[in-house]
């Protein structure tokens, strides 16, 4: 198809044509599915190829002598594609002469050197890395006055119309479904304006900017039409926070409350998503309703949950008409009668509960999800942040510590950009004022707070912090990760605070990990010689701290598995504030009492600077606490609804295996 057909009206058109379930022919799987969709292991893998053909075909558009006009999209998810090209650029001599670049959007009013401009961040991503010519890209000016961002806004699609319209357009989805900033409402034929950006996306980008209130109101986008008009588009999405907007980009109707649907009926688009992005796509959700499945025993447990909470009937109450009526009569066929398998999934989930975390010593534990010895267990939580411990599995941590077992916490990062500027000015006020009143005079000490109070006075959106700010942040989060400490009741000699390198950027943005920083996981896994290690398991990310401080404790256990202490050493998995483990993947469920949860409530109140308008809000406007205690709730509410025993919450955590 040419590039003039791709008008947004004819999309519209064959999108609405275009069949919610469909099977080429008897035998083929059926799909639900609107928009080419590949689903990959991780998103590393993903934007390797994603990168691979955007090299193609700049590589080949360089055979013909012709420019290679892209659009490019900012935020987390196609940071690792730049990375690709940078890396293939230096290491292949890919050359970016030939290409001329066009950005998607910008922030309004924003200066292009502001740390939370995307003109800086295409530079530090891509552009100053490679040689494409500084006259050949091109992004939104979000210093244009007023009066003019009309015409600017056209003179932009003027500009890539000139260069023949683009060949590649790579877009990033918003929790919402924007593309671009085209938010819930945007009209197929919305061309390149100003807009204004709706709260959830504001939300979102609240941890950037350090607070909502930072986050600017409007922005400049390129419009759906000329989106469309790209010859190929390219949409990236990680992690399972978008995974109901993918679904519903994907598998459902176009509409402009959810403006990646708009991509439907174009003739060259492609979806590249994680697995946790893709994790609500029927084929992922429930595989055997589109295709053959191997009925082994996580496929069967995934099947019967699912099957349960979407009939609302208790796992034993399954009969064997609904296997039958819901696409699993080949299950019935092979291993029998429905509530044989109902008593096989009920039994092991029923084995997922218990208030032992570290194992009950003297006890069968054949059933139970932990070893009964050692009775007293050495034990080494980490924490990406200085709160993750007692938000993601404070009740864990408590019955662990009740229990006898020696309980470690290794805080991995200093947490100092989660710190709100305010807070750090009460904290500096404070030590101040004490040591006047007491006539404590330390020139040094006295020096770096009058520094950073001056900074935080004058700071600018260029500027991030300065040592001696990230210094005062971090002490206060440390302080407050002693407090939960003595209030869970382990000696404060067990708080071990790794600050690891990596993370001390003074940006959000974060080095790669590297040898200092394995290296400090594998010396306290050495020092504690643990028989259990939790430690968190939110890899949806790939830019979040969490995936990274995992994948310095995973290199760490490679390299220490070969140790005799390592081989009674088992490791589990929490997730974090936002999301729980699915119900058929659960292997140890900790139960809690009312008491028990507002114990918990009151060790994450400790943590006074993440209280009241933390800085990574998020698009979530409830608490640290209120997330917490929801998502333990709902945990519990869930076992009880497939008809096990009814609890107040629960943590639930996952065994990793070496």
């Amino acid at each position: 198809m040419d590039q003039q057909s791709l008008n947004p009206e004819t999309i519209l058109m064959q999108a609405a044509d275009t069949a919610i379930v469909s099977g080429e022919s008897v035998g083929q799987p059926i799909t639900y599915e609107k928009i080419p969709t590949q689903i990959f292991a991780d998103s590393k893998d993903a934007s390797n190829a994603v990168a691979q053909e955007i090299a193609d075909l700049i590589r080949q558009k360089q055979k013909e002598g012709k420019p290679c006009v892209l659009g490019l999209a900012t935020g987390s998810s196609p940071k690792t594609v730049y990375a690709k090209l940078v890396k293939m650029h230096k290491e292949e001599g890919l050359s970016f002469k030939n290409v001329i670049s066009f950005n998607l959007d910008e922030y309004y009013q924003m200066e292009p050197d502001s740390i939370h401009s995307y003109h800086r961040f295409m530079k530090e991503q891509l552009f100053d890395h490679v040689d494409i010519p500084s006259e050949n890209y091109f992004l939104p000016d979000g210093t244009i006055p007023a009066a003019m961002v009309r015409d600017y806004c056209a003179s932009y699609e003027n500009k890539i119309n000139a260069v023949g319209g683009l060949d590649f357009q790579l877009l990033g989805i918003g929790g919402n479904g924007h593309i671009g900033f085209n938010e819930p409402g945007s009209l197929i034929n919305a061309r390149t304006r100003l807009i204004t950006l709706d709260h959830s996306t504001r939300a979102a980008a609240a941890m950037e900017f350090g607070g909502l209130h930072k986050v600017p109101r409007k922005a400049i986008t390129l419009g759906v039409a000329p989106i469309l008009g790209a010859r190929r588009i390219v949409l990236l999405a990680w992690g399972e926070r978008k995974a109901a907007v993918i679904r519903g980009a994907v598998e459902g109707p176009v509409t402009e409350r959810n403006p990646a649907s708009y991509l439907q009926a174009h003739p060259n688009v492609a979806f590249i998503l994680d697995e946790s992005a893709a994790s609500e796509l029927t084929r992922v959700k429930s595989p055997w309703a589109v295709d053959s499945v191997v009925w082994d025993n996580k496929m069967i447990k995934k099947a019967v949950t699912h099957l349960s909470q979407s009939l609302k009937k208790p796992i034993l109450k399954l009969t064997d008409k609904d296997y039958n009526d819901n696409g699993m009569s080949d299950l019935l066929a092979q291993y029998g009668a429905g509530y044989e398998i109902n008593i096989n999934v009920f039994n092991q989930l029923q084995h997922t509960i218990t208030g032992w975390p570290g194992g009950k010593a003297n006890a069968d534990d054949t059933n139970r999800p932990e070893r009964a010895q050692p009775a007293k267990k050495r034990v080494l939580i980490f924490s990406p942040h200085p709160d993750d411990d007692i938000i993601s599995m404070g009740g864990t941590f408590q019955r662990l510590v009740d229990q006898g077992h020696e309980v470690h916490v290794a805080y991995q990062t200093s947490g100092n950009i989660a710190v709100a500027d305010d807070e750090a000015l009460r904290f500096i006020d404070f030590v101040v004022d004490f040591n006047k009143e007491f006539g404590i005079n330390s020139p040094e000490a006295t020096k770096i707070f009058t520094d950073a109070k001056e900074f935080l006075r004058h700071t600018k959106d260029s500027e991030i912090d300065t040592p001696e700010i990230r210094h005062v942040k971090g002490t206060l989060r440390r302080g407050e990760a002693k407090a939960t400490c003595r209030f869970v009741g382990i000696p404060t000699e067990n708080a071990h605070f790794l600050n690891m390198p990596f993370y001390e950027t003074g940006t959000v943005q974060k080095n790669p990990i590297g040898e200092e920083d394995i290296k400090i996981i594998e010396n306290i896994i050495e020092e504690i010689k643990p028989h259990q290690i939790y430690a968190a398991g939110d890899f949806a990310d790939p830019h979040g701290t969490h995936k990274v401080c995992w994948d310095a404790i995973e290199a760490a256990l490679e390299r220490s598995k070969h140790k005799n202490f390592m081989k009674d050493c088992w490791v589990w998995l929490y997730r974090g504030a936002w999301a729980e483990w699915d119900i058929y993947e659960i292997e140890m469920a900790v139960p809690m009492s009312p008491d028990q949860v507002l114990k918990k409530r009151q060790g994450i109140f400790k943590h006074q600077s993440q209280k009241d308008g933390v800085v990574f809000q998020g698009d979530d406007s409830r608490e640290f606490w209120q997330r917490a205690e929801e998502r333990n709730q709902g945990t519990a509410k869930l076992y009880d609804n497939l008809g096990l025993a009814e609890y107040e919450a629960m943590e639930a955590f996952v065994r990793w295996k070496f």
